[in-house]
């Protein structure tokens, strides 16, 4: 039994900040008591880390990621262990990833292969999410035996016709059946019809840059799917999570209907709150790096995202982790923005990134820790096992140094993948040591961790129902 103490941090969760000392005992957390007392002098340990000066927060859980998804004639450059091992870097202990359901194909051969992908390579705990492609009586049966395993979230698209595209009647059913078994379902809320009549309107007229796929991707058809989906799910009586929110008029649906009592909940994401239309918009091809979507928004649209974090209209910041290489992945969009990889890299980043926004004053440090740790491990039922420093919790603890100063470079970023979609940027605060379940990973610039110690997490149904 190996004992760790750390010593003299500043504890911060979702719910208070104090000064405390935390005993760590093999894999989990025994106990707390503030620094001084007679109670933490009294503790002994076979290691103490010294954390004066410091935050001693939960490890980061990244609710939204895409290590090897195959898109577009290619894959995410990023493997289990490579992405894991960056998620380690930034201070993320948990990921959820997707689990990919192929049309005609069973969901159970979907996830089978997602934990073939992930067994004995994650540098951190994981769990995953099943992406339902094909919404089939059988499909919907298996959404019952998934949600007793454990894998209590679907997610379908109301974009992406002809390859993870399900009509309105499709999610209906699958909405349905979540409010049956309890499962929690999650919308990329974009109106793919429209927008491929858009994107074929805009190729015929010549307009074939990067810039042009914000463009067709309209506000409009976010808020309009986002509006759908709300009624679909107020009709099926089921819970409801959209994903990588971007537009104003997206949030302003979502906390409309969170103004009626209903359990409709929103993800946003660090590209959202930092990047805008001007990076889409950089000459020289540049603008494909920041492909992605729901797409990049003009820079007006980030104050009612911060805004609806602030008011808890929007609970999770996630990554969408999703990087492709800039060269020979990127590239396939050269002439035709409609073939550029949807993507971006950022499980390294998030962490620091929303540190910066409590610097910038856009956010509290409690509430930092709430959107980034403890809600995504309530809303996918990970909590209090992760998400808190707490007794009983995991021993998931980041020692976060906020006074260091970094910029982030893909020069010195772990994420296989050939840029920054933040080069250059100026942050203060960095990760100084990680733990992963009482094992220490990372060591100021020592990675300590190896892949296969991250361990497969099932997880209870969304905490936040009402």
């Amino acid at each position: 039994m190996s004992r760790i103490l750390i010593r003299g941090g500043l504890v911060v969760t979702a719910a208070e900040e104090t000064h405390a000392d935390v005993l760590v005992e093999d894999e989990r957390i025994v106990a707390l008591a503030a620094t001084g007392s007679s109670v933490a002098e009294g503790w002994t340990a076979d290691s103490v880390i010294d954390a004066t000066g410091k935050y001693v927060i939960p490890g980061g859980v990244d609710a939204h990621t895409h290590m090897e998804l195959p898109f577009g004639g290619t894959f995410a450059s990023d493997t289990f262990e490579t992405g894991t091992r960056a998620a380690a870097w930034g201070g993320t202990t948990t990921v959820v990833d997707f689990a990919v359901q192929s049309v005609g194909e069973s969901l159970r051969a979907g996830l089978d292969a997602w934990h073939a992908k992930a067994e004995g390579n994650c540098a951190v705990d994981y769990a995953f999410h099943m992406i339902m492609s094909d919404v089939t009586e059988d499909s919907l049966k298996e959404m019952d035996l998934l949600v007793d395993e454990g894998v209590t979230s679907f997610k379908l698209f109301m974009a992406y016709p002809g390859v993870f595209y399900s009509d309105d009647g499709r999610i209906l059913r699958a909405m349905q059946r979540g409010a049956g078994n309890g499962g929690l379902v999650m919308m990329h809320a974009e109106n793919g019809i429209a927008i491929d009549v858009l994107v074929e309107q805009a190729l015929a007229a010549g307009r074939t840059d990067p810039r042009y796929h914000g463009e067709v991707r309209r506000e409009l058809l976010e808020a309009e799917a986002t509006h759908r989906a709300i009624k679909l799910a107020e009709v099926a009586g089921s819970p409801l999570y959209v994903v990588h929110v971007s537009a104003e008029s997206a949030v302003a649906e979502l906390a409309a209907a969170r103004d009626r009592g209903l359990n409709v909940f929103g993800e946003t994401c660090p590209q959202y709150l930092f990047l805008s239309t001007e990076n889409l918009a950089e000459p020289d091809f540049e603008g494909a790096k920041y492909v992605c979507s729901t797409p990049l928004r003009p820079r007006e649209h980030q104050a009612a995202l911060w805004k609806g974090l602030r008011t808890n209209d929007l609970q999770v910041v996630s990554t969408d982790h999703c990087p492709f290489c800039f060269v020979g992945q990127k590239e396939l969009g050269r002439g035709d923005f409609s073939k550029i990889p949807n993507g971006l890299p950022g499980v390294e980043n998030r962490m620091d990134l929303l540190h910066q926004a409590v610097v910038d004053g856009h956010i509290s440090r409690r509430r930092w820790i709430e959107i980034a740790c403890a809600a995504p491990a309530r809303m996918f039922g990970l909590y209090p096992r992760k998400g808190t420093i707490a007794p009983g919790a995991d021993a998931d603890i980041v020692i976060y140094d906020p006074a260091a100063e970094q910029v982030i470079s893909a020069e010195t970023h772990h994420m296989n993948v050939d840029y920054s979609a933040y080069e250059g940027k100026r942050v203060r605060g960095r990760a100084s040591t990680v733990l992963s379940r009482g094992t220490v990973i990372i060591d100021q610039d020592r990675y300590l961790g190896r892949a296969g110690h991250g361990r497969y997490q099932t997880r209870a149904t969304c905490q936040y129902l009402v």
